[in-house]
């Protein structure tokens, strides 16, 4: 008798153990903060015990720039693409071959993926159809220049976003453009 008392005291206690364990959340959460992360906003002082003041990331100082970049003299604007379109490149003019090698190490990661290794718009996304519209270089009614290529890069034009943050210093702006130009006239040949 003593042995059915503890075999159904067993059950009874299983039972409503198990009636109160929840299948969608965890009874017990050994470190809680894993489970339910904290949502921070950038910019916003974070007082977490360790830092007095809280820690923050910190806005660049005013009136500063990056390192190797200098502000755009052109606007984003139509006139401004226009006026930029009549700019040189600064880079070493003694330095072409290496320039256009380095310009097309540049373009073949971040260019050929849309505008083809060639630059005839026909690069992979173009192929497969997730991007439209790709213009090659040698249309006579795009009159690409390397100043409006560089402007290009800079802000983006139409669909295709700015690249200046993707590339290390205006110099790989600079040598992605003369490499552009390399292929404009590889393709009007």
């Amino acid at each position: 008798m003593k042995q059915f008392v503890k075999i159904v005291f067993g059950l009874v206690l299983l039972v409503g153990v198990a009636s109160c364990a929840d299948k969608n959340r965890p009874n017990y959460q050994y470190m809680p903060n894993m489970y339910e992360p904290v949502g921070y906003e950038t910019y916003q002082g974070v007082d977490n015990g360790l830092f007095p003041e809280g820690t923050e990331a910190m806005l660049p100082a005013e009136n500063t720039i990056s390192r190797e970049w200098m502000p755009y003299e052109y606007e984003n604007t139509p006139d401004g693409k226009e006026m930029a379109r009549l700019q040189p490149s600064p880079l070493d003019s003694l330095a072409v071959e290496a320039n256009l090698e380095k310009g097309k190490v540049l373009y073949d990661v971040y260019c050929a993926i849309c505008h083809g290794p060639k630059g005839k718009g026909q690069g992979t996304l173009v192929k497969r159809e997730k991007i439209l519209g790709v213009p090659s270089y040698d249309d006579v009614a795009r009159n690409i220049t390397v100043g409006s290529t560089y402007h290009t890069m800079y802000y983006g034009l139409n669909s295709m976003g700015s690249y200046a943050s993707q590339m290390s210093s205006e110099e790989e702006l600079w040598q992605v453009a003369e490499y552009v130009m390399k292929l404009k006239a590889d393709l009007t040949n």
